[in-house]
């Protein structure tokens, strides 16, 4: 399978197809701010870069420009950059947790929430 690691700047290039939905190269790019923006080239070798990483694909193409639209979802990302992050902590979620908490990122209601979830995964486990 081919790499699934996301760096910034493709991380990027898939939210703009993620809010966007397809996308040639140029809307890409002209999504990013314009101060700090990268050059063209730089966002399209991205793209093909992505296209081999099997994350974007080649929807349509109009005249000479190739549309573009994401082959994994946010969510998936989401998921797999969190288990990298977990991979770096011998996949224990409690330093997250601790610094999550520590740094006043973790509110009452993503607690609440995570607690709903785990219900839900306690339920699942008595019906198996």
């Amino acid at each position: 399978m081919p790499s699934q690691k996301l760096s910034k700047l493709e991380l990027t290039i898939m939210e703009t197809l993620w809010t966007n939905g397809v996308c040639s190269i140029r809307e890409i790019h002209d999504a990013f701010p314009k101060r700090g923006r990268p050059a063209y080239t730089t966002v399209q070798t991205m793209v093909y870069r992505l296209e081999a990483k099997e994350m974007l694909r080649r929807a349509k193409k109009i005249s000479n420009a190739h549309i573009f639209e994401a082959t994994i979802t946010r969510a998936a990302a989401e998921r797999r950059l969190i288990d990298e992050l977990l991979g770096l902590f011998g996949g224990r979620a409690q330093p997250v947790m601790a610094h999550l908490i520590e740094s006043g990122k973790l509110t009452m209601g993503d607690i609440k929430e995570a607690e709903k979830i785990l219900k839900g995964l306690g339920k699942k486990d008595e019906n198996a």
